[in-house]
């Protein structure tokens, strides 16, 4: 994120993973300037062994630029839309049985 963000937070903490904070992402695939910090976050993050999430895609040319450049998760509405638990539940439940044979 860019709200409270210093990378001075890298050696303080235990992390797993650093995200691309939307802002970024948001000019992609055409600003010059975005595709750089981007480019910038993966390289610093692989280089101290945390993953990539890139926040905020919403197009698939978002989604394939920072596939390339090494992004390792995205989220996003292109992804997946916001859903109720239920609705969770649901999709969760006919993933886990579909193709299964069946439960007799």
């Amino acid at each position: 994120g860019t709200g409270y963000s210093s990378l001075s937070y890298l050696q303080n903490f235990n992390l797993h993973a650093l995200k691309i904070d939307k802002s970024f992402v948001n000019g992609l695939p055409d600003n010059r300037d975005s595709i750089e910090i981007c480019k910038a976050i993966i390289a610093l993050s692989h280089s101290l062994d945390l993953r990539v999430v890139a926040e905020g895609i919403e197009t698939a040319a978002q989604y394939q630029l920072l596939k390339r450049l090494g992004a390792d998760e995205s989220q996003g509405y292109y992804t997946g839309r916001p859903m109720l638990p239920e609705a969770i539940t649901e999709m969760l439940r006919t993933a886990m049985f579909s193709g299964s044979p069946e439960i007799g």
